[in-house]
Order: structure tokens, then sequence, then C-alpha cells
């Protein structure tokens, strides 16, 4: 085999690599885009007048609540644009919402933040540390990929926490991943 060989054959192993990473980009930028949709349909819900509700004592208000989803799509630009977040030097502050315009302007400028930086990522960024501190207590020491799952995670567990709000206050549920026991749309 010559190098010109040699060389044809590396550059033809990279581009599949370059390609392969692609696909897993692509493939969590469509995740992040049903998701996104999905949550923007529970956001329409959100009773204002129930704001202050909550299902038990021990439960986040409907606003806080509804407020933390709207948010949580732009943990994947915190997860890329830096490497830790510490609640000593940044406490946690709930976002202004008053109105379901709110929630969804909150939700939509979430995911374009979180989707431009998950569109410039590479995979190689994927594997970098990212660290969830309150000073010097460590909550989670991640890789930025960990901390981007997490962000999805989240919007749908919360997300779920919401439909059961929702639920006691008889209000229809969309469908998720399929029909609802309200909506039998697929």
């Amino acid at each position: 085999m010559s190098i010109a060989d040699l060389l044809l054959m590396e550059l033809n192993t990279i581009e599949k690599i370059k390609q392969k990473n692609m696909d897993i980009i692509k493939a969590l930028l469509k995740e992040f885009e049903s998701e996104f949709n999905t949550t923007k349909k529970f956001m329409e819900l959100v009773p204002v007048d129930k704001f202050d509700w909550a299902p038990h004592e021990k439960s986040m208000k409907m606003k806080s609540l509804a407020s933390h989803i709207a948010e949580l799509p732009g943990w994947v630009a915190l997860a890329f644009t830096t490497d830790e977040l510490d609640f000593a030097t940044a406490p946690y502050e709930e976002k202004k919402v008053e109105s379901n315009e709110d929630l969804l302007k909150l939700l939509t400028e979430s995911y374009e933040s979180g989707k431009a930086e998950l569109e410039k990522a590479r995979e190689e960024d994927f594997d970098k540390q990212w660290i969830l501190r309150n000073g010097e207590q460590i909550l989670g020491d991640l890789t930025k990929y960990e901390m981007m799952r997490i962000a999805f995670s989240q919007t749908t567990h919360h997300r779920a926490q919401l439909g059961v709000y929702l639920r006691l206050l008889n209000i229809p549920i969309p469908g998720s991943y399929g029909p609802s026991a309200d909506d039998h749309n697929f």
C-alpha cells in the first residue's frame, strides 16, 4: 500500500467520524425540537388564575413549576457555554412570568439559545467536564453531554408533574409521546 493510499484511508476514516458526529447532533436536535413542541402544548394550558396553586404543601406552585420548565431548554446552552454553575455565587432566581405568553416567550428563548449552542457543538465538546456546585459542595461532576441530557430529562420530568397538576384541575392533557386520555391524536 502506498502512502497516498494510507492518507486516503485516513481521510475517509476522518470523514466517517465527522458524519457520525453530525448524525448524533442531528438526532439530538430532532429530539430537542420534539420536546420543545410538546412542552409548548403544556405551557399554553397553564391556567394563570391558578399560578399560586399547588396540589400539596410540598409541591411547587404552578407558576414556579411552569417557569422552571420553560427555562430548562436554556440549560443546554449553559452546558456548552460554561464549565460550571455555582449556586453560591449565582443563586437561582425564578424567571418572571405573568401570562401564558410570558411562559411561551421564555420557553422559546430558552429553546433557541440551547438549539444554537447544540448546533455549534462538536462531539469532542460532549466529553468536557461540567460541574454543578453550591460553593465547595459538588452537586454534580458531569460531562457537558450528561448536563445536556439532564436538561432534556428534567424537561420531561417536570412536564409530567405539570400534567398531574393540569389533570387535578380537570384541564385536558395533550399527548406527549402518543395519545392521552384527552387527546387521541398520535
